[in-house]
């Protein structure tokens, strides 16, 4: 009697699990076409809110260059909402897949530390950035100078995280924006002028004034030089292999590096043409026979 108890207990559960498997594979077509669709339809929601952000992105630009928002605001806000807006669109897709978007959010509650520590260089970096566009040490279409890392040139672009250089010859620096908020900095293009100091030396031989009448000539004669500024010709230093001279004179943000380039040149025509030598480092040895012997 208790064999046939124990027999018919082991056909039961055998025919539970028999028909559970055939349930789930009687169901698992209509199972995978509900998984299909929500698929398809988190395609076309993604698809759909992609267009959307964009939209939203071009309203807001156009929004802030007619109300002749600063350039560097415009892409920072830019890259700001897309962020934001693509973080909900995810979220709205993964919603309909049964994420709890509350589950989620008291999930990184509680690993906000270890989230605050893995990323606190880009939350640096947006500090940074928000900073910059409040505080305003430059703005795009500024040449600026870092001091921390010696990178110079053109600000092109202020994003959330960083800050794009276009440099003389024409390279793209990426600084982070919290390395540019927590370092000192040179803003060239803040003032009109610019004071322009170019260094030659001639040799001990030579006649200062006559060196010094002479790169005047060139000061006075170049037309991106300021004539309403001061133009002059200092001794800066007597070095070892001859005398430094300093030509200083004024110029506009936009003539510096053609006009340092250009004066550079016709100095050394118009020294040429003086007779002043310009002299390269040298050294004189004497032998002291006496002490030979």
């Amino acid at each position: 009697m208790e064999g046939q108890i124990t027999e018919i207990g082991q056909i039961t559960s055998e025919e539970i699990r028999v028909g559970m498997i055939e349930t789930y594979l009687r169901q698992l077509p209509e199972n995978a076409f509900r998984f299909g669709l929500k698929v398809l339809m988190a395609v076309i929601v993604f698809a759909i809110g992609t267009q959307l952000i964009r939209l939203v992105r071009r309203i807001v630009r156009r929004a802030l260059n007619k109300g002749s928002a600063d350039v560097g605001v415009v892409q920072f806000l830019d890259s700001f909402i897309k962020a934001v807006l693509y973080i909900v669109l995810v979220f709205m897709i993964a919603s309909e897949f049964g994420l709890d978007a509350a589950g989620v959010a008291a999930l990184l509650g509680s690993a906000g530390v270890a989230i605050g520590l893995a990323v606190q260089g880009s939350l640096s970096n947006f500090a940074g950035g928000v900073l910059i566009l409040l505080i305003r040490p430059f703005k795009v279409g500024d040449y600026i100078r870092t001091d921390g890392n010696g990178h110079e040139g053109t600000v092109t672009e202020i994003q959330l995280f960083y800050t794009k250089l276009a440099t003389p010859d024409n390279h793209i620096v990426i600084i982070p924006n919290g390395t540019l908020a927590n370092s000192c900095m040179i803003n060239m293009s803040t003032l009109s002028e610019r004071k322009l100091d170019i260094g030659v030396s001639i040799s001990y031989d030579d006649d200062i004034q006559a060196a010094r009448k002479a790169i005047l000539g060139v000061l006075c004669a170049d037309e991106a030089v300021l004539p309403e500024r001061e133009r002059s010709v200092l001794v800066q230093e007597l070095a070892d292999s001859g005398v430094k001279l300093c030509a200083r004179c004024w110029t506009s943000n936009d003539d510096y590096w053609d006009c340092r380039w250009r004066l550079t040149e016709q100095m050394k025509y118009a020294l040429d043409e003086a007779g002043i030598t310009i002299p390269y480092p040298q050294m004189d040895v004497h032998l002291d026979r006496e002490s030979e012997k």
